[in-house]
């Protein structure tokens, strides 16, 4: 079964900003330092293009994992999705959305859109409604108020 959800976060910079600052392995790294999240192979610093691939290590749940992902769409500034091509989930995709904010010009609403099947038939089935959902969107909002501060100037990349 794949469960989805889906996300929005007004940003106040130009959309190229965000655009930009979403597909950054450092802003990434930075966002998810909580999980020691780190690179260990793939693209390593910078800014991620369309087939570019990171392989990604961190601990959840006190679990430690890997996962490598592909950038399999790229639309600069309007959309991006980073798909798993290996890794702890069955399926893992991720659309990033970005759009000028119809009421100033100078911020994004930028839309994420996940559709995640934890492994494990029924197991991971039970896995996804006792909490899994929840705490990868918490991971998201953490990503997507982190890049809001990154490009208001709060935090340096």
């Amino acid at each position: 079964m794949t469960a989805r959800f889906e996300l929005t976060t007004r940003v106040p910079a130009r959309i190229g900003e965000v655009f930009d600052a979403s597909l950054d392995v450092d802003v990434h790294l930075g966002s998810m330092r909580r999980s020691g999240e780190r690179v260990v192979g793939g693209v390593r610093s910078g800014r991620m293009g369309l087939g570019d691939t990171v392989t990604w290590r961190a601990r959840h749940f006190g679990v430690p994992w890997r996962m490598t992902s592909v950038i399999s769409a790229h639309d600069r500034p309007r959309r991006f999705v980073d798909e798993q091509v290996r890794g702890p989930f069955r399926r893992w995709w991720h659309e990033h959305v970005f759009e000028v904010d119809p009421r100033d010009p100078t911020h994004t609403t930028m839309r994420d859109v996940v559709e995640f099947a934890a492994p494990a038939g029924p197991l991971g089935r039970l896995v996804t409604a006792a909490g899994l959902r929840r705490y990868l969107k918490r991971l998201i909002i953490a990503r997507n108020a982190y890049i809001v501060e990154v490009l208001a100037g709060v935090r340096s990349e």
